[in-house]
Parts: structure tokens; C-alpha cells; sequence
């Protein structure tokens, strides 16, 4: 299982934000470099959004979904939980 730490990255080293892993040996790593969006200003997030989603409609991606709750069930492959009716 993958396991996450918080960490900044400083030139080639890392400052652990958090508890470190606790292997003491050399362990292979990924490293996402997480860009900063609050930088951006809440207008141009908002530009954005609303861009993405008016194209989203042009394409019309989501108008062949007639029943959303019986698609989101199939995507995520959900099995019937006990005592709820679907």
C-alpha cells in the first residue's frame, strides 16, 4: 500500500512537514510536485472553472447520462448495502 508524507522539496532535499517514513534504508520514492493554486487569484480560479465546465456542456458529455445515480453505481462498481433501499 502507497503511503503519503508531507514534505516540502528544498533544491534536492526534503523537509518532512510531518512524521517521516520509519524505514531507516535507502527506500524508493515518487514525488508529485504539488502546485501552489492559492497563488492564483479567486477571480481567474473562477474564469477557469467556468471554462472548463462551458466546454464540458459544448461537448455535451454528460447529456447521454439519463440516470445519474444508476451510472455513479455502475462506475464505481457499488454492491447493495444492508437495510437501504436503492
Amino acid at each position: 500500500m502507497l503511503r503519503t508524507y508531507k514534505a516540502i522539496l528544498r533544491d534536492n532535499h526534503i523537509e518532512w512537514l510531518e512524521q517521516p517514513p520509519e524505514e531507516a534504508n535507502a527506500v524508493p520514492v515518487y514525488i508529485t510536485v504539488l502546485n501552489d493554486l492559492a497563488s492564483e487569484p479567486l477571480s481567474k480560479r473562477g474564469r477557469m472553472m467556468a471554462d472548463a465546465l462551458a466546454e464540458l456542456a459544448q461537448r455535451g458529455t454528460l447529456a447521454a447520462i439519463t440516470d445519474p445515480v444508476s451510472w455513479q453505481q455502475e462506475q464505481r462498481s457499488e454492491r447493495p448495502l444492508p437495510d437501504r433501499e436503492l
